[in-house]
C-alpha cells in the first residue's frame, strides 16, 4: 500500500517546499500571516521527505513573496523551493539562496552592541553556510549567531 500526502492545488500563489522540519510556522510569520489573516492556507509539518527525512511545505493563494522575504526564509530553510503558481500550473521554480550580507533582517542578541544602543542603526551581518545550518556574524561587534531563527525581525 503506497502512502502519498495529497494537498491540493491552488489557482495562483506561491508554494514554498523543503522547508526544515518544526520552520513552517516562522515562515508564516515571515509572511505577515498570523491570526485574522485573510489568506488562504495550506500548512504541512514533519510530513517525510525522501531528500530531507522530515519537512514541512506551505502554499499561500494569491500571494507572491518578494525578496525580503525570500532573504528571510533563505536564513532559516536554505534548502527551501519555491514555486511560483498560475493558472494551476508551475510557472517558475526556484532554490532560495542565502544572501552573502543582509541588512535590518536580523536583530543581534549582543545587548552591548551598537545596534542594540537606541541609536537608529540598521543591523547589518555577514552570513554563511555551515553545512546546512545559517550562521550571521555581525558587522558592528563581530558576535557569531548560530542559531538565527530567534533574531529574524
Amino acid at each position: 500500500m503506497k502512502k502519498e500526502l495529497v494537498i491540493s492545488k491552488i489557482e495562483k500563489g506561491t508554494v514554498i517546499d523543503h522547508i526544515n522540519a518544526g520552520k513552517a510556522l516562522l515562515v508564516l510569520r515571515i509572511l505577515g500571516i498570523g491570526v485574522g489573516s485573510r489568506d488562504t492556507v495550506t500548512l504541512a509539518m514533519n510530513v517525510p521527505s525522501k531528500k530531507m527525512g522530515r519537512k514541512d511545505i506551505v502554499k499561500v493563494a494569491n500571494k507572491f513573496i518578494g525578496e525580503e522575504e525570500l532573504n528571510k526564509i533563505a536564513l532559516i530553510a536554505p534548502k527551501a523551493t519555491i514555486n511560483l503558481i498560475e493558472d494551476y500550473e508551475v510557472k517558475r521554480k526556484f532554490k532560495v539562496k542565502p544572501p552573502e550580507f543582509i541588512e535590518g533582517i536580523l536583530r543581534c542578541p549582543n545587548r552591548n552592541c551598537i545596534t542594540n544602543s537606541g541609536e537608529v542603526i540598521t543591523p547589518k551581518f555577514y552570513i554563511r553556510l555551515e553545512g546546512d545550518k545559517v550562521v550571521a556574524k555581525c558587522y558592528y561587534c563581530n558576535r557569531v549567531i548560530k542559531n538565527v531563527d530567534e533574531c529574524v525581525v
